[in-house]
């Protein structure tokens, strides 16, 4: 059976290390398994003992390690399918939903553009209605299912389930977590879409083995997440990380948070678009469009990617100055546009940085629409710890 609705399924410290361990690494034997989190294997077989009795873990057919390593061992095992999570991303335009694993392993997905109506209560209806769908597609989802994550862009407040502002769909101070598990049933986690993108990686993806890790988005906003001994920050108020509206040049232009100079009024694609349009007199032009211009050599355009690219880069070294990660990942729609921005960043970032801090990589990282989602399902395979 589940633990109650909102309790953890593991409380114990060699408990949570195991099953950290073996969600993000696994396979591994307990002898791998002691040495890795420190513990006696004694430790090690009794806290994973009540986590294959409920069935989250289970034992592999015993192998050998090595030819006279001695009696074959039997390595444990995450049991993906004994939970599944449900993941939102809200975006500007449309609202994606994932159903994820244990592992955090794709197992549905789904999308829906939003429509005229961008309020609190019509969302939450979409976000019902993409819920539905999802579980309909299999019948183990709905009895497996206890909670949902909800990634949004903007300042948004976890513990209190609320979204005290996000600029894409106009929002300001909306119980969030409450509303849709009104709707829905479930245990509801929402969060920042860059920190549970973050969380994500940090988990499952390029992050997997580091303590001190960011990622940072570029496109329609730039964002950070940040983890920094092997948890990721949210700091007093919950904004820890806003790479985006760190102010870079108190000459520069004016952003959307009410601020002058910040990484993201400079290097948005909005705000890259806008100095295209003005440079060039083309009012009707696309962010395609600008994109287009600057890979034919119109020198205007590629100025303006250019000076994108250098406060991106000037943004991130001084996260890395201020932080220390060992790695950090850049993701985001603007991708597609990183041969204009690239080489910028990479001057920029190796200009700030500062002495050894400039060894940290940068590793690029194109994620789709679903993994965005995915990062929310993520929150809830954290709600099963403490």
């Amino acid at each position: 059976m589940f633990p109650t609705h909102s309790q953890p399924l593991v409380t114990a410290p060699a408990e949570t290390a195991l099953l950290a361990m073996l969600l993000a690494e696994g396979p591994l034997s307990r002898v791998e398994l002691a040495r890795r989190v420190g513990l006696s294997g004694t430790a090690i077989t009794k806290a994973a003992r009540p986590l294959i009795d409920d069935g989250y873990l289970h034992e592999l057919p015993p192998e050998r390690t090595a030819p006279g390593a001695g009696r074959p061992v039997n390595p444990l095992a995450v049991t993906v399918d004994r939970e599944f999570f449900l993941g939102v991303k809200v975006s500007a335009d449309a609202l994606y939903a994932v159903v994820c694993d244990l592992r955090a392993g794709v197992r549905a997905t789904t999308g829906r553009l939003l429509g005229a109506d961008r309020s609190p209560a019509a969302v939450c209806a979409l976000v019902h209605d993409s819920v539905e769908l999802l579980l309909s597609r299999d019948p183990g989802f709905r009895k497996r299912i206890r909670h949902l994550g909800i990634a949004v862009s903007g300042d948004v407040d976890r513990p209190a389930g609320r979204v005290r502002y996000s600029v894409l769909p106009g929002w300001q101070d909306v119980p969030l977590a409450e509303l849709v598990a009104e709707r829905t049933g479930f245990n509801v986690i929402v969060e920042n879409d860059v920190k549970a993108i973050t969380s994500a990686e940090h988990w499952f993806g390029e992050g997997i083995g580091t303590e001190h890790f960011a990622l940072v988005t570029i496109g329609a906003g730039i964002g950070s997440g940040l983890v920094v001994n092997g948890r990721l920050v949210a700091g007093a108020y919950g904004v820890a990380g806003e790479l985006g509206h760190i102010s870079i040049d108190p000459n520069g232009p004016r952003c959307h948070c009410g601020q002058t100079g910040c990484v993201e009024a400079a290097a948005s694609s909005s705000a890259i678009l806008a100095r295209v349009r003005n440079a060039t007199g083309l009012a009707g032009l696309d962010f395609d469009g600008a994109v287009d211009l600057a890979r034919s050599g119109d020198p205007a355009a590629r100025e303006s990617f250019a000076r994108a690219g250098r406060a991106i880069g000037t943004g991130i070294a001084t996260l890395v100055n201020l932080f220390g990660p060992e790695r950090v990942v850049v993701t985001g729609e603007g991708l597609d546009a990183y041969d204009l921005l690239g080489t910028p960043i990479k001057d920029a970032y190796a200009a700030h940085t500062f002495k050894a801090a400039a060894n940290c990589p940068l590793t690029l990282r194109p994620l789709p629409w679903e993994d965005w989602a995915r990062g929310a399902a993520v929150l809830g395979i954290q709600a099963l710890f403490p």
